[in-house]
């Protein structure tokens, strides 16, 4: 691993509840998602990245103007999206909203951009999800044109075309910094190298050792395409506690009721218990348990994806915000620099990134 781990954090302003139960309502649960940036800068965290989403159990749809509340209340931590739905937004506005945060925040802005899980922006919008594709591609095509910053020329069949125009704020450092999320298709992956942006892996289930094979061809692809190597980083869900035991108990009806809703919607089977722990266990996707626990299962995948950032996407449904407080500093204050001690004892022999 040829640069220090990066260590982020992210959140899709799950609407959280009190100790007793009862849901919060969503304009505290912005408030709360703001106060656990603020204590994610105070513990050294490298990144915070917030959601978009457009329905009732998450609170965040503009994550720009949370992003901006977080800025002016933050001296270091870089800020970003996690993802921007590029698909039913504008890539013009994406920009336009990014470059001004990454003005009022002296820098520290980057998009992350992707089709997300969910398509409830669509109809929203008035958007036809039968364009889902093009959507994308067109869209992603317009973005990065326009971060070069130049005046650009363009013309599709999802926008009004362009004629030599130039959009603004620009960046101080001339170029918005940007990723692509992808779920693990070769096609994505191919698409994220075409385009020169860094790639962000959404590893929300089965063995984070299974996205080795993309990264292999995100390599390759960058090389066929004359790019120079550039981060991976990985995404996925995960809380911390004290005690692996403690962490498990916790976390488990929060996100049993999260799964559980989210798979009667998309038709999937009923998360068991023994399923929960599996995921928890050494080779799955749920970043769950103790300090340590988590940091050795942190440096472990990153050693395997050869990645440069990795962020734990630390809000389970309605685990309350006290909850995700603690594991934030946790996070911050153990796990961080039990990640950074271990890497530091054994380096990784890839050092491609």
């Amino acid at each position: 691993m040829g640069r220090q781990l990066e260590l982020g954090l992210d959140t899709f302003g799950d609407v959280t509840s009190e100790p007793d139960g009862e849901r919060l309502p969503q304009h505290q649960v912005l408030r709360n998602v703001v106060a656990e940036a603020v204590l994610a800068d105070s513990v050294g965290i490298d990144f915070i990245g917030i959601g978009e989403h457009h329905r009732e159990d998450f609170a965040v749809s503009a994550p720009d103007v949370v992003l901006a509340a977080i800025a002016g209340q933050t001296r270091r931590i870089r800020l970003g999206s996690a993802v921007t739905v590029l698909s039913s937004d504008d890539p013009i506005r994406v920009f336009q909203r990014f470059s001004t945060l990454d003005a009022v925040s002296n820098g520290r802005a980057e998009v992350i951009l992707g089709r997300g899980s969910f398509t409830e922006s669509f109809p929203l919008f008035g958007l036809d999800l039968a364009q889902y594709d093009d959507l994308f591609e067109e869209k992603l095509e317009l973005f990065t044109q326009l971060r070069g910053e130049n005046p650009v020329t363009w013309s599709g069949g999802t926008r009004a075309p362009l004629q030599n125009q130039r959009v603004y704020p620009p960046t101080a450092s001339g170029e918005l910094p940007a990723w692509i999320a992808v779920g693990g298709t070769p096609q994505s992956v191919v698409r994220a190298a075409h385009y020169g942006l860094p790639l962000m892996l959404a590893i929300i289930g089965g063995e984070p050792a299974r996205f080795a094979p993309f990264v292999d061809l995100y390599k390759r692809a960058l090389a066929q395409f004359g790019r120079p190597m550039l981060p991976v980083g990985a995404h996925s869900p995960g809380y911390v506690a004290a005690s692996d035991e403690q962490a498990l108990e916790e976390a488990w009806p929060h996100f049993e009721r999260m799964q559980n809703r989210i798979g009667r919607e998309r038709g999937w089977s009923p998360t068991t218990h023994s399923d929960y722990l599996a995921s928890a266990g050494p080779d799955g996707a749920l970043f769950i348990g103790s300090p340590e626990t988590v940091a050795t299962k942190i440096v472990r995948v990153a050693k395997e994806l050869d990645l440069s950032r990795f962020d734990l996407k630390y809000s389970l449904g309605t685990l309350p915000h006290e909850n995700l407080m603690n594991c934030i500093r946790l996070y911050g204050t153990e796990v961080a620099p039990l990640v950074r001690e271990q890497l530091a004892a054994t380096p990784s022999q890839t050092g491609n990134n």
